[in-house]
């Protein structure tokens, strides 16, 4: 039985942390709009803002909702070994109220080969103890505490989420009973690491609700029509395939003429197509359909019923599966886990490594188990399987230990929140591929008193010292490399004499970094990423071999990254965060047969890629498809959903804040050479360019705030009331097209002006932020009365427009296919040459070094007003088009284009990519690899062998990517075309760089063809070979006999 009464600590855990959590047990959650409000036992409210600046990329994962639900959450982690502290680490820095650490063990030597908060000198001190006051330096938001204490119920019943890492079943089983059948249901998670071996167990309770099984935004649809049938048939516009499936609940809005669905009522679809469904409805009375209407997707919420987890043993259910060529293997390690449970309780350790009488032993005790396991009996268990996992069962690996916490930690996250499902309930892995092709001697595993001994006896000492002599290229040093260098570090990577860890980084610390780059402190802020995320490693293993490079990998630091760096690297690890980037690491590792380890997260999804020479595809073989992008003219003039307006919002603030003062500058630093080159173009886009610098330096120039404030208010009203008026002059309601059909049909949506009114605190939001950025690009001091509401109203109010009177003739783009809105005018150089003579008359006035000053777009910075504008001009353009609108959050999200992160994906993948690490090293085959793809939210893992390169083929050769023609010798054309017409291939093409220097089709290179091509390449491609480089490529176009093209690889001629 748990004790009742918590037993008297020994001043293990500081009086204040206990106080503390006593008052945190009895705190009561208040929702609110943005912020978290708790009231303290004492009933005082206390409330917590939600840093958007510290958490953004996290909320645009979870939302606000999920994250005031963290802030209430209080949760203990038991076991502080490698596991537990990857786990910890990753529940701080989401965000919860407290985390409780509890541990009764002490620091081993073995310790540090998973634990990255654990140094020599902590050997002997308790493991929570030791590892707390980092811990809590990854968020001062949340109390990190610690316990040394045995289990009682009141300890348990403190808190909303439990998880052990280092318990017997025996505990496990009591432990879960009380949280299973405590009201409120306390979340029980039991995860644990073996070596190579893994296992995560959840209990939420007997009814859990997940309020959003898989975090995506709900799907919508443009209705284009609908039937008066049973059941009736919607129809929706082209504009995006339809993403419901067969059983979805749908609401409908905004419904004209059957306005029977527009009563909020979910309804359930059926034989859902890319761009239709059946209702289940009858609709054969209702108002005909007349036009408009969204359709959007009702996500329910679901109710799970967890076993505990003594029953859950016996009767597991269906396991989560990560590697589908494994479908035996879950069942089985369901088996070797409870022996290893059982071998532990009777003989009081786990199996020695190596140790051939504890392999036979616990081999002997799952067949016990098994034999009695009744319908869950295994009809043959894989001995082999077994053995591996007897021999790790002592040890915890870096790699392991991230994977599982970043699964773990999100589980803990679903616990708190409701968000995402669960693992329901047993999640087993292995990397069993991870391990040596031979099998290992027993000096191989024997422990050398070093910190890498617990990976030594599962891998070996020769693949030891591989990881420490290997030369390894990290690109990147966010979310991912941070990640990347504290499992090298604990790997023992590059800490041999012959090793070597570069990482390279352009970027600095941001406080948006701190909630999943958890290498970096507060106090780093402004710093660059690569020095301190190296600095940070080399704390973690002072042996780590590691240099810190500022340097952006691309074409233009070639001279930093030459043919002698990436000839001295043996490995490369990108950790990127866009694709380009992505593409030309991807081409260097290929051009100098390098294997790249390949990662990415988006949200709650990751995935993984091995680019291994010759044996798997590279990264640029597969793209995924373009984002589609909206028609100009949408944006501009027909939005239908809030992504255009913020897109619209987004270019015209660039537009006013950063492109047209920094044109202005190009005008006043050098005006007659801006002036001729207006003229040389002589086109509408110089036109335009023209009559915004003069409108900028000369009619609309501002010289005081009020002149500032004057602008805002004619900008509200040129947008919101003018634009509009003219729009619905030219197409009014009634409009048809050329065919005659209704000009406004979907998804197009009517507009209507807005009506300034300056005690709407939106309209007053958007005239102070506009007033306040365009002060700032004039160099004007901003007052402090503009943040006075009243006082900012009464001056508005004071403003005087003309009245619009629309104009007949007018030009609106509504062509799909059309890339630019200039319009030439009737005659573009004479309109050019009358603007630059208003230029230089009405410049005159300005001070000689008068200057505007440009505001380039950060959104990551609350106070500037940047978003504030954004935000502004995309809802009272959503308000002129009826589209819902969003709050300033949203808006960053989209407009800002922040691409969701938080840290458990991170530390999943790259735990995956760690693991695959250890098979580039043991030269592994094609069959050993995995690419990952998994996604916590649903959750769902997917592993599959990588694809191999595509063979091409011409006669007796054979060539893939990854192979390069090197032909020695200081060649002329004609020898080179004779090289390929040896081989029954014509060259008709070839060329060096963005230059031709060959083409059969035109009759003058012929006379090339008696030259150096080293001597072509550097008249007409003006190549520049470094002295260091004894060879330069060139790509040849090449066809068969039979006038068929052929790939062949790039060519590099060796001239010296």
């Amino acid at each position: 039985m748990l004790p009742r009464q918590r037993v008297a600590g020994d001043k293990v855990v500081e009086k204040a942390a206990q106080k503390e959590q006593s008052k945190l047990s009895e705190t009561v959650v208040v929702e609110g709009s943005d912020r978290d409000v708790s009231m303290e036992a004492d009933g005082n409210l206390h409330v917590v803002e939600i840093d958007e600046d510290l958490h953004s990329r996290q909320l645009a994962v979870y939302g606000r909702e999920t994250m005031r639900r963290l802030f209430g959450a209080n949760v203990l982690i038991s076991g502080i070994q490698g596991l537990g502290v990857e786990i910890a680490k990753n529940v701080i820095l989401a965000g919860v109220k407290s985390v409780t650490l509890h541990d009764t063990g002490v620091v081993k030597l073995w310790d540090l080969a998973s634990h990255f908060f654990l140094s020599e000198s902590d050997i002997g001190r308790n493991r929570a103890l030791a590892s707390v006051e980092k811990l809590q330096e990854l968020n001062t938001s949340v109390l990190v505490s610690t316990n040394t204490d045995e289990i009682t119920e009141d300890l348990l019943s403190s808190f909303q989420v439990v998880v052990f890492t280092d318990i017997t079943l025996e505990n496990a089983f009591e432990y879960n009973e009380f949280c299973h059948n405590h009201n409120p249901p306390i979340a029980f998670i039991k995860a644990d690491a073996h070596g190579l071996f893994g296992s995560v167990f959840c209990d939420f309770g007997p009814l859990f609700s997940v309020c959003d099984v898989d975090g995506e935004e709900p799907h919508t649809g443009i209705i284009a029509s609908i039937s008066n049938d049973n059941p009736a048939v919607v129809s929706c516009v082209d504009d995006e395939r339809l993403e419901f499936q067969d059983g979805d609940l749908v609401v409908f809005t905004e419904v004209q003429g059957m306005v029977e669905l527009n009563d909020g009522k979910p309804r359930r679809v059926k034989n859902c197509r890319p761009y239709s469904f059946y209702l289940e409805e009858d609709t054969s009375r209702f108002n005909a359909y007349q036009r408009g209407g969204i359709v959007t997707q009702a996500k329910q919420p679901k109710i799970l019923s967890f076993k505990s987890l003594k029953e859950a043993l016996s009767n597991p259910g269906e396991f989560l599966l990560s590697d589908f060529s494994k479908f035996d293997r879950p069942p089985l390690l369901h088996l070797a886990f409870q022996a290893l449970d059982l071998f532990n309780a009777k003989f009081g350790h786990l199996p020695v490594p190596g140790s051939d009488e504890d392999t036979c032993k616990l081999i002997s005790l799952a067949k016990v188990i098994n034999d009695r396991a009744g319908e869950q009996k295994l009809e043959s268990i894989d001995e082999n399987v077994l053995r591996h996992f007897s021999s790790g069962a002592c040890t915890v690996l870096s790699p392991m230990a991230a994977m599982l916490g970043g699964i773990v930690g999100q589980e803990v996250v679903k616990a708190c929140s409701g968000k995402f499902h669960p693992i329901f309930q047993f999640f087993y892995f292995d990397s069993l591929e991870s391990l040596p092709s031979e099998p290992l001697e027993q000096q191989d595993i024997l422990p050398l008193n070093s910190r890498y001994d617990a990976q030594i006896c599962v891998l070996g000492s020769k693949l030891q010292q591989k990881l420490a002599d290997a030369k390894v290229f990290v690109v990147g040093a966010g979310a991912l490399g941070c990640e990347f260098l504290k499992n090298l570090a604990l790997m023992g990577v590059a800490c041999g004499s012959r090793g070597k860890l570069i990482v390279t980084d352009d970027d600095v610390i941001e406080k948006s970094n701190l909630s999943r780059q958890f290498l970096f402190r507060d106090w780093n802020i402004g710093q660059a990423k690569s020095t301190v995320a190296a600095a940070a490693a080399l704390a973690i293993n002072p042996n780590l071999r590691i240099e810190a490079l500022q340097n952006r990998v691309s074409p233009d630091t070639e001279n930093v990254f030459d043919d002698a760096f990436w000839e001295n690297i043996d490995i490369v690890i990108n950790a990127l965060d866009n694709v380009n980037a992505r593409l030309y690491v991807d081409s260097r590792c290929v051009y100098f047969q390098k294997p790249l380890l390949e990662s990415g997260t988006l949200g709650a999804k990751c995935n993984t890629q091995m680019v291994i020479p010759h044996l798997t595809e590279n990264y640029g073989a597969s793209r995924d498809p373009p984002e589609k992008q909206a028609p100009m003219c949408t944006v501009h003039s027909f939005p239908h959903n809030i992504d255009h307006c913020l897109t619209w919002a987004r270019s015209e603030f660039e537009g006013l804040m950063e492109k047209i003062p920094s044109e202005a500058n190009t005008f006043l630093s050098k005006p007659e050479v801006y002036k001729a080159s207006m003229k040389s173009a002589g086109d509408a886009q110089a036109r335009e360019l023209l009559e915004r610098v003069v409108e900028c330096l000369i009619t609309e120039r501002c010289n005081t705030f009020k002149d500032c404030v004057f602008w805002a208010r004619k900008r509200f009203e040129d947008y919101f009331a003018n634009r509009v008026r003219q729009l619905i002059f030219t197409f009014p309601e009634d409009a048809t097209t050329s065919t005659g059909a209704p000009f406004w049909s979907a998804p197009k949506r009517f507009p209507k002006p807005l009506d300034f009114n300056s005690q709407d605190p939106a309209y007053l939001s958007f005239i102070s932020a506009a007033s306040i950025l365009r002060a700032q690009t004039y160099s004007i001091p901003v007052p402090d009365w503009v943040h006075n509401a009243k006082t900012l109203a009464e001056m508005v109010d004071q403003i005087q427009l003309p009245d619009f009177k629309p104009k007949q003739g007018v030009k609106i783009v509504t062509d799909e296919k059309v890339t630019t809105l200039n319009t030439p005018a009737f005659d573009d150089s004479a309109a050019i040459d009358h603007l630059i003579q208003v230029l230089d008359e009405g410049t005159r006035s300005l001070l000689p070094d008068f200057r505007m000053n440009p505001i380039p777009f950060e959104k990551d910075d609350d106070t500037n007003h940047h978003m504030d504008l954004i935000a502004g001009l995309a809802n009272m353009r959503a308000r002129n088009y009826g589209i819902p609108e969003v709050d300033k959050l949203k808006a960053k999200f989209i407009a800002g284009r922040i691409i969701p992160a938080i840290a458990t994906a991170t530390a999943l993948s790259t735990g995956l990519v760690c693991l695959e690490l250890y098979k580039v090293l043991l030269g592994h085959g094609i069959d050993k690899y995995r690419n990952t793809f998994a996604n916590l939210a649903l959750p769902l893992f997917s592993m599959a062998e990588p694809v191999p390169p595509k063979i091409f083929e011409h006669g007796d050769f054979s060539w893939s990517v990854w192979d390069r023609w090197v032909i020695a010798g200081n060649l002329t054309l004609h020898e080179l075309l004779d090289w390929f017409q040896a081989r029954g291939l014509s060259a008709y093409s070839i060329s060096c760089g963005q230059s031709l220097i060959y083409n059969n089709i035109f009759p003058k290179h012929r006379e090339r063809l008696n030259r150096k091509i080293l001597d072509l390449a550097k008249e007409i491609a003006k190549l520049e070979i470094p002295p260091t480089r004894h060879h330069f490529d060139i790509v040849v176009a090449c066809e068969d006999d039979d006038g068929n093209d052929i790939d062949v690889p790039l060519v590099s001629i060796c001239f010296r």
